[in-house]
């Protein structure tokens, strides 16, 4: 959809978060690393919202808490101690992360802090032990210039990072702590961004500046945006833990999408008459109506004793199909609120039906149950009492939001670029003092010495790319923005491969296999290394080493050698390849004859089709030729 944004007034802010490469976490010294094993210790937890320093309770901290759910935390000895437990104090920051982080600070020529203060950020959704995330500001009043614009950077921060969520079963969810504890960067914008495309740009070079450093985890799940988004007469959506680079730029797109058919929706609801106070919290019991009903979703809830409660939404007739984003509408929103709210499977809408086994006559009678206008919508849901009676209530909250516009709320974003509901915004109530951990000093000699010894900056290194391995333009910026930019160095210094053959791997071959559908993450960098080692000593060609990258995203935990022999693309011997050639020059005795001169041609396609990925093309060409020569004089013709 083409959209003038900077007519609509578009404002979009960016925090960008990435995992530190420490020897320790950031508040204890267990390692920074995940494990894969089973745990090796669990216990229960169920965290409630504390009121800050002023007495109040965080909306976002209660919408957790709301939930009513437990926590099953797992861990093992290497990776978890009782800090992350929450059974021992913190100790000391984490001098290495505060150093990398100031290193970040003045490439980004920030103002550092004097003194380092931890603060508490309240989070009781499960994934921090302790009801909070600890996070501490190392620098304020940054900028970087972005094409020709200067994108000035509010603030460099340092942050523990949550436990990572593993499963949910009923009213448990189970989170493991081995990530809880390993430092992130944190650096965020000022919301000056005005277009999906700048936003995509900015976060692109602050991941660069990240990287330049030497010192963060890469692969998924190691960075994550967060991105704010504004427009005018709608509200400020946060868009929390996008972790693809390439979703930023549909992620603001869609949001925009959103919240302007959320502001008509709005304006068309007010013009038919829709009021908020005429949406009220009277829930119809309407069992009875469904009480033969062939909507198997609805027959199962009934075989369970429970019940199918109604809510009349005045003057909403039709708008819940309206579509905010792509496959997504109203009447999606209203369903996300119900099952956050009110732990439902989803709910039914009268826009929509009939449909799903329920009939016309069923329509019919639950809008006289009811005691529907022409005009009016009806929601309802089939579960427990409480649970359907709190999701409605969250329907109709929501209802009440379409008529003023576009709520204020914190998104999470899907695989397509699509947001969902995650929970209302936080407050200014949510953080107060961290009281276990002293302030750290930063001193000037201290700065002093790190900024006499800062990382290259990204120009100087696009220069240093070209000159130094001989990339054209195109090629070294792509490795300039690529995560395996430093390993595109490792390889090109270390192995006997052309840089230009690597450096379009690293960017162009592996972008288009994720583009297929590989999960190329799950190829570490180590096995990268190691297949062009294979190149470089002739145990591999360069045609198979997508071949092997695919296999092993699929094979996790099986080495190099079983990829080799699991693709069948063992290097041939020169052997095995002279008696494929002399089968293809047996089987084309006739092209022979005919072709004379235009014979290699056809030659090298057959023994290529055996042979690809199994032999390198100049090889393969030497032997033909070589056979050829060979005819040539035994027949007295020419064939290549």
């Amino acid at each position: 959809m083409d959209m003038d944004y900077e007519k609509i007034g578009l404002k979009v802010g960016l925090e960008i978060h990435q995992q530190l490469n420490t020897s320790e976490k950031l508040f204890c010294g267990c390692k920074p690393e995940l494990f894969k094993e089973e745990p090796e210790i669990t216990f229960l937890r169920r965290l409630r919202p504390t009121q800050s320093e002023l007495g109040q309770i965080d909306r976002a901290a209660y919408f957790e808490f709301q939930k009513g759910v437990k926590i099953l935390y797992e861990a093992n000895k290497t990776t978890s101690c009782l800090v992350e437990m929450d059974e021992e104090p913190p100790h000391s920051l984490n001098i290495e992360a505060v150093e990398i982080a100031l290193t970040v600070a003045m490439m980004v020529k920030a103002k550092t802090v004097s003194e380092i203060h931890v603060m508490r950020k309240t989070v009781i959704d499960g994934s921090n032990t302790t009801g909070f995330q600890r996070t501490c500001v190392i620098a304020l009043d940054g900028g970087i210039k972005v094409g020709e614009k200067s994108i000035p950077i509010q603030h460099i921060g340092l942050e523990e990072d949550a436990a990572r969520k593993m499963g949910e079963e009923d009213n448990i969810i189970r989170y493991r702590i081995d990530r809880l504890g390993i430092p992130l960067i944190e650096a965020a914008t000022a919301p000056v961004i005005r277009s999906p495309e700048e936003a995509q740009q900015v976060a692109l070079a602050i991941g660069g500046i990240f990287r330049a450093t030497g010192k963060v985890i890469r692969g998924l799940g190691t960075i994550r945006q967060d991105v704010n988004i504004s427009i005018p007469k709608g509200a400020l959506i946060e868009i929390k833990g996008v972790q693809e680079l390439e979703l930023i730029s549909l992620v603001v797109e869609y949001e925009v999408q959103r919240q302007l058919n959320l502001i008509k929706i709005s304006e068309e609801l007010r013009k038919l008459g829709a009021k908020e106070e005429e949406i009220i919290e009277e829930f119809f019991d309407v069992t009875d109506i469904f009480k033969q009903t062939k909507g198997k979703v609805i027959q199962k809830a009934l075989e369970q004793n429970q019940q199918v409660l109604a809510v009349k939404l005045p003057k909403f007739k039709g708008f819940l199909k309206r579509e905010l984003m792509p496959n997504f509408r109203l009447g999606t929103e209203m369903a996300d609120r119900a099952r956050f709210w009110g732990k439902v499977g989803g709910i039914f809408h009268t826009d929509e039906l009939p449909a799903y086994g329920i009939t016309t006559e069923e329509v019919e009678k639950l809008r006289t149950a009811v005691n529907a206008e022409e005009q009016d919508a009806i929601i309802f849901v089939a579960d427990n009492l409480e649970n359907a009676r709190d999701a409605l209530k969250a329907v109709a909250k929501r209802a009440r939001e379409a008529i003023r516009g576009v709520p204020e709320e914190t998104r999470a974003p899907n695989s397509d670029g699509t947001t969902r509901y995650m929970r209302p915004r936080p407050g200014a109530a949510r953080m107060y003092p961290e009281t276990d951990i002293p302030p750290t000093q930063i001193t000037e000699d201290y700065i002093k010495k790190i900024s006499s010894n800062l990382p290259e900056f990204l120009e100087q290194k696009l220069q240093r790319l070209m000159s130094e391995y001989e990339l054209n333009q195109k090629l070294a910026k792509q490795v300039l923005d690529s995560e395996y930019g430093e390993l595109f160095e490792v390889i090109a210094k270390e192995i006997s491969v052309s840089p230009t053959t690597v450096a379009a791997f690293l960017t162009e071959t592996l972008k288009a296999l994720k583009r297929e559908g590989i999960q190329i993450e799950k190829v570490s960098e180590n096995q990268i290394r190691e297949i062009f080692k294979h190149v470089s000593i002739g145990e591999l060609t360069k045609e198979a080493i997508s071949d092997v990258v695919v296999w092993l995203s699929k094979h996790e935990d099986k080495s190099l050698q079983e990829a080799i022999e699991g693709t069948g693309l063992r290097l041939l011997s020169e052997e095995e390849l002279k008696k494929i050639i002399d089968d293809a020059i047996k089987n084309s005795k006739d092209l022979i004859e005919k072709s004379g001169a235009k014979t290699f041609g056809p030659l090298m396609g057959m023994v290529m089709k055996e042979a690809r990925g199994k032999a390198d093309p100049n090889t393969v060409s030497a032997l033909i030729k070589k056979k050829l020569e060979q005819l040539e004089r035994k027949l007295g013709q020419r064939f290549n």
